[in-house]
C-alpha cells in the first residue's frame, strides 16, 4: 500500500492540497460536536492489553491510553513537547501539566486550534502552551527544537509517511524520544486482498486518509532515520472496544441530531464507524505504537 509514484495519495499532480483541505474542513465541522459528547480527547481509549478490562467511562479509557503509551515510550520529563495533530488541545494540555513543561501544538483546523488556546487559558496554562495552524509535512519549526514530538492518532492523515517522520524527526532534539500511535492495516503480507482493499478505501474516503500503511512498514522508515532503539508495538486489541463505546454514544437521540446538523462530512463519518469495527474484528485494521531516540550529532 506504499505509494510509488512521486505524487503523494491525495494530492493532486498540480501541487494542489484538496486533502488537507477536506481534513480542515472535517475537524471544523465536527470538532465541537465531539467536545459536547467525548470531552476534550479525540482517539481511542485503553482496556486492557487483551481489551477486556473493565472502565470507569470511555473517557477514563482515553486518558489511560495516554498514560499507558508514555510509561511503553519510557518518557522522562521531557521540557519541551510537540503534540502533532493535536485536535483541541485534550493530549497537550494534558502532558504539559504532567510535566510542568511547555508544550506546543498544531493542527490543521483553525477552529480546533481556537478551541485549544481557549482551554489552555481556561487550565491557567496559556503562558506554557501554543497552538498553531500548521503543516505537519513542512512543520514551521528549527532543527532540534523539541526533547518530545508526540503523535496520537494523525499519521494516518499523512499524504507522505516518510516525510513525515523525517519532518518529526527533524525538530527533535538529539537525545529526545519520538512517540506515535497510529491507524495502521495489517502486515502485507500475505498480499492484501481485493476485498480487504476495498474495506480500506471506504474508510479512507469517510475519515479523509490518504491511505495508511502496515506497522512494520513505519519501522522499516524509522530504521533510515538518525533514530536509536527504535521500538513497535500493535494495541489492537487493547483500543478495539473503543469502538463499541462510539455506537453506544451516538444512539442518544441528541447525539444523533448533532451528527446530522453538524455537515455532511460528520455525518459520513458516523457511517464509517462499523467499517472500522469490522476492520478490527477481522484484524484488517491495527493500532500501531513506534518509538525511538534521536541520536546525537
Amino acid at each position: 500500500m506504499t505509494p510509488s509514484s512521486t505524487v503523494a495519495p491525495g494530492v493532486s499532480p498540480s501541487g494542489a492540497p484538496p486533502l488537507t483541505e477536506r481534513i480542515q474542513r472535517f475537524y471544523d465541522q465536527s470538532s465541537q460536536l465531539w467536545e459536547q459528547v467525548w470531552g476534550e480527547h479525540m482517539h481511542h481509549g485503553y482496556y486492557g492489553v487483551d481489551g477486556c478490562a473493565t472502565v470507569e467511562s470511555p473517557q477514563a479509557a482515553q486518558q489511560e491510553l495516554i498514560e499507558e503509551i508514555l510509561r511503553w515510550g519510557q518518557v522522562d520529563r521531557p521540557q519541551s513537547i510537540l503534540d502533532v495533530g493535536c485536535g483541541i488541545g485534550g493530549s497537550t494540555l494534558y502532558l504539559a501539566s504532567k510535566y510542568r513543561a511547555t508544550a506546543t501544538g498544531i493542527t490543521l483546523s483553525p477552529v480546533q486550534a481556537e478551541r485549544a488556546k481557549t482551554r489552555a487559558r481556561g487550565a491557567g496554562l496559556g503562558d506554557h502552551v501554543q497552538f498553531q495552524v500548521a503543516d505537519a509535512l513542512a512543520m514551521p519549526f528549527a532543527d532540534n527544537s523539541f526533547d518530545l514530538v508526540w503523535s496520537l492518532e494523525s499519521g494516518e492523515h499523512m499524504p507522505d509517511k516518510e516525510r513525515f517522520l523525517r519532518e518529526c524527526c527533524r525538530v527533535l532534539k538529539p537525545g529526545g524520544t519520538l512517540l506515535m500511535a497510529t491507524w495502521c492495516h495489517r502486515p502485507a503480507q500475505p498480499p492484501l486482498t481485493v476485498a480487504e482493499q476495498q474495506h480500506l478505501e471506504q474508510i479512507y474516503r469517510l475519515y479523509h486518509l490518504p491511505y495508511v500503511i502496515s506497522l512494520e512498514d513505519y519501522q522499516a522508515m524509522a530504521a533510515a532515520l538518525p533514530l536509536q532503539s527504535v521500538q513497535t508495538a500493535d494495541w489492537s486489541r487493547a483500543v478495539a472496544p473503543f469502538w463499541q463505546d462510539v455506537v453506544k454514544s451516538a444512539l442518544n437521540p441528541q447525539v444523533l441530531w448533532g451528527i446530522c446538523t453538524a455537515g455532511w462530512q460528520t455525518v459520513e463519518g458516523a457511517i464509517a464507524i462499523p467499517l472500522m469495527m469490522t476492520g478490527y474484528g477481522t484484524g484488517l485494521i491495527r493500532y500501531g505504537l513506534l518509538t525511538g531516540i534521536k541520536a546525537g550529532e
